[in-house]
Formats: structure tokens, sequence, C-alpha cells
């Protein structure tokens, strides 16, 4: 084989991996930034701890323990805290960076949330809701904490 043909090769594969790590981050939507006990995140059927710098992904469920807590930051910088017993999915998020525009659309299940809303709410403010098994929050605040009880 010659160096012009392995070197076209070593680009292509270097082309591939940088195409699907980039596939890959363009998903996330924001990080665990605190995780204390038990708290995992399920994607797709399954179950994988949620260790600090975890990135999330739109359909996500971070779920918490009886001992368990997590904070995460989003990718507008919205602060979402989830207590004991939580279970919150991350039904939908878009995030346009210049312009600020984007939704974000949870559902909390069980247990507890505090918010700080980020850019997104801030430009648009009903383009933030939380869902719950009794209502639907639209935020027009800033900060507010909502609890679902079973």
């Amino acid at each position: 084989m010659n160096l012009s043909l392995m070197h076209c090769r070593s680009a292509l594969v270097a082309t591939v991996l940088t195409a699907w790590a980039l596939a890959a981050t363009a998903a996330d939507i924001g990080q665990v930034k605190i995780a204390k006990g038990q708290v995992t995140i399920e994607r797709q059927g399954k179950a994988m701890p949620a260790v600090v710098g975890a990135r999330l992904q739109v359909a996500d469920v971070v779920k918490t323990g009886a001992d368990g807590s997590v904070g995460i930051t989003m990718d507008d910088d919205s602060l979402l805290s989830a207590g004991p017993n939580s279970a919150l999915s991350l039904d939908n998020y878009a995030f346009d960076t210049t312009t600020n525009q984007g939704r974000l659309d949870t559902s909390l299940n069980k247990g507890t949330l505090s918010v700080i809303s980020g850019r997104i709410a801030k430009q648009t403010p009903d383009a933030m809701t939380v869902r719950t098994p009794n209502a639907i929050l639209g935020v027009r605040g800033t900060e507010f904490v909502v609890s679902a009880n079973d």
C-alpha cells in the first residue's frame, strides 16, 4: 500500500470519527452539575449512573432515590434541581445561542423540582413548561419550586 493511499484512509477515518463525535454531542442539551446519593439517567431503556459531568439528551429521565438529589444545568443556563424520590423527564429542548430563542419542556412525574430559568424563558416566557401528573405549569417568573406526590 502506498503512502498516499494510507494518508487518504487515515483522513477518511478521522473525518468519520469527527462527524460521529459531533453527531453524538449535537443531541446534548445540558449536564449534571451535582449528584448526591442514588441518581440515575434512563436513556433508551437503559439506566446509567448520573455522575457529575454526565451530558443529558432529550427524552432522558433523571431519577433520584430516597437519598438522592441532582443539580442540572441546561445549555441555556436554566438550573434544575430535583430532590429525593424524583423522576424528571426532559421532554423537549431546542436552543439557539445567537437569538436565545428556544423551547424547554419537562415533566416531573414524582418528587420535587426547583427551577431557575435560563435564557430561553427570559427571552420568551411561555417557551418553558413543567408538566406534573395533575397540572401543566407555564413558566412566567425566573424561580419556582414544584412538587408532584404519589
